[in-house]
């Protein structure tokens, strides 16, 4: 797997603190599939990208956070250097990736809640290092942020043009109070 930073549109993962004193990090994974990319021998550029390309070496889940030893990273310092490094991919790798979407895949698209309410229509989708935010041009109101999870945005169908939302209460309310 090797990418050219120029190619690069979604991100697999982040790497955070370094783990010991042989160089392993930890990283915060970022796609659906995980033991399919995060392998010995996967090549990835990076962002910024003047910290790549990443060559992974070896891979062990600890306590259920991944760890990782890269090509040339062989001490805590120099682990330490590439915290905050993103390991992104192609957009034309996201085949085997059944949850994988872009702003420019949804935007314009309605957006009604699960008992058909017109809530507005996708303005945006932020991509943040936790979790990503749909932003929503409202009919009434401020636009709105809802977290693009699961529980929160059950369907997407394509067909349609249509998001439904499931939100919690007071949720689409939470930026009329910062008006």
């Amino acid at each position: 797997m090797n990418q050219n930073a120029a190619d690069a549109d979604f991100v697999i993962a982040r790497i955070g603190k370094p783990h010991g004193i042989k160089g392993e990090v930890t990283v915060q994974v970022h796609t659906d599939s995980p033991e399919t990319r995060l392998v010995p021998g996967a090549e990835y550029a990076t962002d910024p990208a003047s910290r790549g390309p990443l060559t992974i070496v070896g891979v062990r889940v600890h306590q259920g956070t991944y760890l990782l030893r890269l090509d040339g990273v062989a001490d805590r310092n120099a682990a330490e250097s590439l915290r905050n490094t993103t390991l992104v991919g192609a957009h034309e790798e996201l085949d085997d990736e059944e949850d994988a979407w872009f702003a420019e895949d949804l935007m314009g698209f309605a957006v009604v809640t699960t008992n058909g309410e017109v809530v507005g229509e996708v303005a945006d989708l932020h991509t943040r290092e936790v979790q990503d935010l749909l932003e929503v041009t409202r009919t009434q109101g401020p636009n709105a942020l809802i977290p693009f999870v699961d529980e929160l945005v059950p369907e997407i169908d394509v067909d349609a043009r249509r998001v439904v939302i499931d939100p919690p209460a007071g949720l689409l309310e939470l930026n009329e109070s910062n008006q």
